[in-house]
């Protein structure tokens, strides 16, 4: 009997019919659900609490009616719903709600139906956007969704043809941050030029559009996670680009107030050291000596623990490998020989100069894109299908485990007597004589036989 679900009821005549002026009806009934969301916490329980409709009856009218007039006001429900609340923080329990009755698909076909057109709708695409990153970590399977649907390169050219539109960027970034947590859309991405626009975003120090800055850093290093787009970014040399943006924001933060962009830089440079040629583009561009500085002057500061940590990681797997003993100047310790023979391979490992890796790097960073691609695929879809380990015993007969005595049977007999009950021979004994006799149940009794029992004393 509440406003809420009368403004339902409505709504879902307004699905069921198709008349002249829904349109106009159907604007007015969104616009008074739309402030009693915004106004009242109370409304927005009702709507996605325990067998509430709500939900289904907004995701059907964005289903049905879109194309006759502009869904905005149907999507700044959705977002209102599922918009956390300063004193009570259920927006997280509000958007698995949303992905549970469909929403992620409905959104992804709204978004490739308003992509259609030309120019787009600048506020539409922005709360789609806003949307779907809100939900998309509720959602394991939107990266496949989205590849499905064709909507995968919709937010990458958004962002390619509006650069400097930071407003709408921004989320069309979030949205790309979740696409790439998938190996197979960070393959494809990669593919349609994402590393190099992202190397576009971010730049040297400016405290303009921090939050851009960030959200674009964390997107750069999800992507650069491929194997593909990492060697992408090393033969273009953007390891050296991103060691002088951190150098950058290292000498100019100096009150330590954007820690968090300083470790988006890191991560990035993490992700490209996971390959060889990024370690070896790592130490060419002195990146050894530029984290070990930066380290050193950030140990005074607590708050910065993270970024220490961050770059001894880095500095650590970049660092040359070498074998016991080293006589060179990068062992703290000189193991010497006591027999160093004239020529051999330890001859050589002697004369080798203190720059040279002596280990050889195994990594299995030379594949073939297109080959990593059909892996990664491969595994995505195996994950996906019910896996039977054939290994696996399944007799339980096989399983058991034998019981061996410990003494041989002709050894145990000596001790029969002592446990009758164990020979299966129960016999009801004569009190007179001291010995069993066989037990001969009497003609006449008509109940049911009672083998009698007796103590031996």
């Amino acid at each position: 009997n509440s406003r809420t679900i009368s403004l339902l009821s409505q709504l879902e005549k307004i699905n069921l019919d198709s008349v002249v002026g829904e349109s106009d009806h159907a604007r007015y009934v969104t616009a008074k659900i739309l402030h009693l969301v915004q106004s009242q916490e109370k409304t927005r329980k009702e709507m996605t609490s325990k067998g509430s409709t709500g939900i289904e009856v907004i995701l059907s009218t964005l289903e049905v009616k879109f194309p006759n007039f502009c869904g905005c006001g149907f999507i700044e429900v959705l977002h209102f719903i599922i918009r956390k609340n300063i004193y009570i923080y259920c927006g997280g329990q509000r958007a698995s709600v949303l992905v549970t009755k469909g929403g992620t698909q409905i959104l992804l076909q709204l978004l490739l139906t308003a992509s259609k057109d030309s120019p787009p709708n600048e506020e539409l695409m922005v709360l789609l956007h806003t949307l779907l990153a809100k939900i998309g970590p509720k959602d394991k399977k939107i990266g496949v969704k989205a590849r499905i649907n064709g909507a995968l390169n919709i937010s990458l050219n958004l962002v390619k043809h509006n650069l400097q539109n930071h407003r709408l960027v921004l989320p069309c970034l979030q949205v790309l941050r979740v696409y790439s947590t998938n190996s197979v859309n960070a393959v494809s991405l990669g593919k349609n030029g994402v590393v190099e626009l992202m190397f576009k975003i971010i730049g040297p120090f400016s405290k303009r559009n921090t939050s851009l800055m960030k959200v674009a850093l964390d997107t750069l290093a999800a992507l650069l996670k491929s194997k593909t787009n990492a060697r992408r970014a090393v033969d273009r040399g953007y390891v050296q680009v991103l060691l002088t943006i951190y150098v950058d924001w290292h000498r100019h933060d100096s009150r330590h107030r954007y820690m968090l962009i300083r470790k988006g830089v890191l991560q990035c440079i993490k992700s490209v050291t996971n390959i060889k040629l990024g370690r070896k583009a790592f130490i060419d561009a002195n990146g050894m000596k530029i984290l070990y500085n930066t380290s050193q002057e950030c140990l005074a500061v607590r708050t910065l623990d993270p970024l220490v940590n961050t770059s001894s990681l880095i500095m650590r797997k970049c660092f040359p490998k070498n074998r016991l003993p080293l006589p060179t100047i990068k062992s703290a310790f000189h193991f010497q020989l006591p027999v160093i023979p004239a020529s051999g391979p330890v001859a050589q490992l002697y004369n080798l100069p203190p720059d040279v890796d002596d280990v050889v790097d195994e990594s299995d960073d030379n594949d073939d894109a297109e080959t990593e691609s059909e892996i990664e695929t491969e595994i995505e879809d195996d994950k996906d299908q019910h896996f039977k380990n054939d290994d696996i015993e399944t007799d339980i007969n096989k399983l058991k485990p034998r019981q061996e005595l410990g003494r041989p049977i002709e050894e145990l007999k000596m001790y029969e007597h002592f446990f009758p009950e164990l020979s299966e021979n129960f016999q009801e004994w004569d009190l007179d004589s001291k010995e069993p006799k066989p037990f001969v149940p009497d003609a006449n009794l008509s109940g049911p036989i009672v083998v009698p029992t007796a103590s031996v004393e």
